[in-house]
């Protein structure tokens, strides 16, 4: 979903179409057969957000909310989840880093997937694995290590 226009000169779609073959293509995990909805919008919608499922009332660059289970639906047909990407946040943040918008949105997305997938970084070895498993994939799409120079 499209929500801020801005997304549209980045193709958003294909871009979100792109990042989950890439983790299926290193993740093989079934739930990553069912549906994910990403909403691409601002800041302001981002902040409202984390105000309201995680307290925090602030913009953040990407949300992950895993789908509850549906009463009724077959596992396989069970959604997996959303993610939620702020333009301005996302902007920002590549301009800060020196590196393309396209791909911090790429970063962004999978870190997000991996989230869904129950990949955390709370704990300094959740943290370890997850970075991980994202340098692996964005090298796999071509994208350089957005953590620098780490050891795989």
């Amino acid at each position: 979903m499209i929500e801020d226009p801005g997304w549209t000169a980045f193709s958003p779609e294909t871009l979100a179409n792109r990042c989950l073959e890439a983790v299926k293509d290193l993740h093989a995990d079934p739930a990553l057969d069912r549906s994910v909805t990403a909403l691409f919008t601002d800041d302001e919608t981002v902040r409202a957000l984390n105000a309201e499922w995680r307290g925090k009332d602030k913009p953040t660059n990407v949300l992950s909310f895993p789908a509850e289970p549906m009463p009724g639906l077959p596992e396989e047909a069970q959604p997996l989840g959303d993610l939620a990407l702020a333009l301005e946040m996302c902007t920002r943040e590549a301009s800060e880093k020196g590196i393309s918008f396209h791909d911090h949105a790429a970063h962004l997305l999978v870190h997000g997937l991996l989230h869904l997938l129950g990949y955390d970084h709370i704990e300094d070895g959740e943290a370890e694995t997850m970075e991980s498993l994202e340098r692996t994939i964005l090298r796999h799409m071509g994208i350089a290590d957005p953590y620098g120079d780490l050891p795989d």
